[in-house]
């Protein structure tokens, strides 16, 4: 689901319990971001599966080289005990992936985290 929030409305709102999470898409040569989806999650392990859910759109879209990371990612079950550890400790977590055009930036963001 695309919305027209962007993560700048997402950390203003600063929503208390919620955990913020956005997707954008970064074009390498340009100095702007799309947002590719938003959600706002009740606890850190929605808001790792939705992490989760974006990561899956995004490495479906992307070349097989550079998919592998995200692949990988999704399997790593070790990173995702270290996600929920931050998420759970109030650090925000962030993922990066990118092919030759475009850095990916996966982020959830806990409440009373500071921006």
């Amino acid at each position: 689901m695309l919305t027209s929030t962007t993560p700048e409305d997402l950390a203003a709102a600063g929503q208390s319990g919620t955990y913020r999470c956005w997707a954008t898409a970064n074009p390498l040569h340009d100095t702007s971001s799309i947002l590719l989806g938003s959600h706002e999650a009740t606890s850190p392990r929605l808001a790792l599966r939705w992490l989760r859910e974006r990561t899956r759109n995004v490495t479906d879209q992307l070349d097989m080289a550079y998919a592998q990371p995200g692949r990988y990612w999704l399997r790593n079950e070790t990173e995702h005990e270290r996600a929920l550890a931050y998420l759970t400790t109030g650090t925000a977590y962030q993922l990066t992936l990118h092919d030759e055009n475009t850095r990916y930036i996966l982020v959830a963001y806990p409440p009373g985290a500071s921006s």
